[in-house]
């Protein structure tokens, strides 16, 4: 049997007993994990329904692929940059294809069900505590031309400015600075003619 599963953003084809090199997975060596994305099953020719399978893989080995070096290089700017890198893998090999349901339903069925019943020694405690939610922003409404109220409210009060004593409605007046006094000599400088 097969399976094609995906992990780590990369998918491999895998069956019992093959090796396979994928990025890295939590876990120390001689651990099990299970596979669980799987794409595609089958065997032989035939394929199989995937819900509930699973894949079971032992780590074999956390390990640093080989150094991959970056150089970068602007010609004519004195401009170099050399940079290194390992990726980190993990090393896995594939214990068992099988279905999650028959082994996860043998331990489903050894739990007891919770008991229903509540202590009727504490009613205080009986409902718990929640936290009030924050109350949120009422959002201004907005009138048939998409402005809502309050920039319309804006946008309508008259603008005072400093220094000005009247009040515009319409446009906003600049303040004039005054002008810096030109030179006599029309900016050539202190040269005598």
């Amino acid at each position: 049997m097969f399976a094609v599963v995906r992990t780590g953003g990369k998918q491999y084809r895998v069956a019992a007993g093959d090796k396979i090199v994928v990025e890295r997975l939590p876990g120390e060596a001689g651990d099990t994990i299970q596979l669980g994305d799987i794409l595609l099953a089958g065997e032989g020719s035939e394929l199989r329904s995937t819900d509930g399978l699973s894949v079971a893989a032992e780590i074999i080995a956390q390990a640093k692929g080989e150094k991959v070096t970056v150089f970068k290089k602007r010609r004519r700017h004195n401009y170099r940059r050399k940079k290194g890198h390992r990726q980190l893998h993990t090393i896995l090999k594939i214990v068992s294809i099988g279905s999650e349901q028959a082994k996860g339903g043998a331990k489903k069925a050894a739990k007891p069900a919770p008991a229903e019943e509540a202590p009727a020694t504490a009613p205080a405690a009986e409902a718990p505590a929640t936290k009030a939610a924050p109350a949120k922003k009422a959002k201004p409404k907005k009138d048939e031309s998409g402005t809502s109220a309050a920039t319309e409210a804006r946008t309508q009060a008259p603008l005072k400015l400093e220094g000005a004593e009247s009040e515009m409605t319409d446009t906003p007046v600049a303040a004039k600075a005054p002008r810096k006094a030109a030179k006599k000599d029309g900016g050539k400088g202190s040269k005598a003619k």
